[in-house]
């Protein structure tokens, strides 16, 4: 079963939210589950620019810090790239939380200091990515609001649905974000293999969930289904947005934007 594989949980902190221009400040791509120790891989990063303070805010890294702890740039994100690499070759599956994110910002750290790209690593090996936000999204389309702050699909909610623990002192770190994360894919793995009478009866009250959809398949129909799930789901928060502007534009592509698109 696919939850039962394993896993490597992958999360960035960065400068900002824009893929295209923003660069990493924090990253963790732990080794969990598929009867193997632990192996977590953590790196501070001199993202060589400044760190704006709302960045600052979330993640809890300043400029100063980053330039007196953190690795050059491009000796990182290199390094990030090798390790993600190494357990794709090995059969493993990068999980994370919104991953489109995560990995397209990584590809164009990557190419701003001409180093080769996470596919072109891999070889003949395909890259398979489990991507909480996209599954949870399927199984729950219809889910409100926890609150006027919280939204429906940020990882403290998928974590209060899935009953995890959260800390949120320690949410925001990449490392801590990529292990719930990875918690929150094994959980989802564990309801669609369950029957639906033996679910929580939180579960059980979701609207038309579709949970089933992730059951006996394998990772790589999982990935294929994902990209499409994205796709959808894409198209209908466009939708939304679009009522209050016109111009609004939600990427299609998952897992990664493809160079040269945006």
């Amino acid at each position: 079963m696919w939850h039962k594989g394993r896993f490597c949980a992958f999360d960035l902190e960065t400068t900002g939210i824009d893929v295209e221009a923003d660069r990493v400040v924090t990253a963790a791509a732990y080794g969990l589950g598929g009867g193997e120790p632990v192996e977590p891989h953590e790196w501070m990063v001199d993202p060589g620019v400044e760190i704006p303070a709302e960045a600052t805010a979330v993640h809890g890294i300043s400029t100063e810090e980053a330039q007196t702890k953190g690795e050059p740039a491009p000796g990182a994100v290199d390094h990030i790239a090798d390790v993600l690499a190494g357990y794709a070759r090995s059969g493993g599956t990068i999980v994370g939380h919104n991953l489109s994110y995560d990995l397209t910002l990584l590809d164009r750290e990557l190419r701003r200091y001409a180093l080769q790209p996470l596919v072109d690593r891999l070889g003949e090996t395909p890259l398979h990515v489990i991507d909480t936000r996209v599954l949870d999204t399927h199984a729950d389309q219809f889910r409100k609001r926890p609150s006027k702050t919280q939204g429906p699909r940020q990882l403290i909610t998928l974590a209060q649905v899935y009953e995890l623990p959260w800390d949120d002192e320690a949410a925001h770190g990449c490392a801590y974000d990529a292990v719930v994360a990875a918690r929150v894919a094994y959980r989802i793995g564990t309801l669609a293999h369950t029957p639906r009478e033996e679910w929580p009866e939180r579960i059980r009250d979701v609207r038309r969930p579709r949970y089933a959809d992730f059951r006996d398949v394998t990772v790589s129909e999982l990935h294929a289904a994902q990209i499409e799930w994205h796709a959808d789901q894409a198209a209908g928060l466009e939708r939304h947005f679009r009522k209050s502007n016109a111009d609004a534009a939600v990427d299609r592509a998952w897992p990664l934007r493809p160079w040269g698109e945006s």
